[in-house]
């Protein structure tokens, strides 16, 4: 299958990916609060580019989310005001209500990324990430 992006869309991407790396720089750098605080920004602002504002809102303001939603960034919240490690443990509670649904979905194009999708792979049969998308029996 292959997926076809917008110029926009791709930026956005962009904006994740770098929100990405800068939250498990702040992790593997003992929770610095400017990089968590930064990665969250540059997701929030990639997520919108790629799904659009309207839609970002809707996501966010959803019934079964609400839980996940306040998580989120009452994590965001308690980073900011430099509780990191509690702040991260929330926000990452808000992301696995808000994203679970996903999991499976982004293991699986992880698998396919050139070079390092093999390992990524095993990590992620170890972790179990992988059964969400499994075959379902006949």
């Amino acid at each position: 299958m292959s997926m076809w992006l917008s110029d926009s869309q791709k930026i956005g991407v962009a904006f994740c990916s770098g929100g990405g790396f800068f939250l498990i720089g702040g992790v593997m750098l003992f929770f610095d609060r400017a990089m968590l605080a930064m990665g969250n920004i540059l997701f929030l602002i990639g997520l919108t580019i790629i799904i659009g504002p309207q839609k970002t809102m809707v996501f966010f303001a959803r019934k079964q989310k609400l839980k996940g939603t306040a998580a989120f960034f009452g994590g965001l919240t308690l980073i900011l005001m430099r509780w990191t490690f509690i702040g991260f443990l929330v926000e990452l509670y808000g992301i696995m209500v808000l994203f679970g649904d996903f999991l499976g979905t982004i293991a699986g194009f992880a698998r396919n990324v050139p070079i390092v999708g093999p390992y990524i792979g095993i990590a992620i049969d170890k972790v179990g990430l992988g059964r969400r998308n499994a075959e379902l029996p006949v």
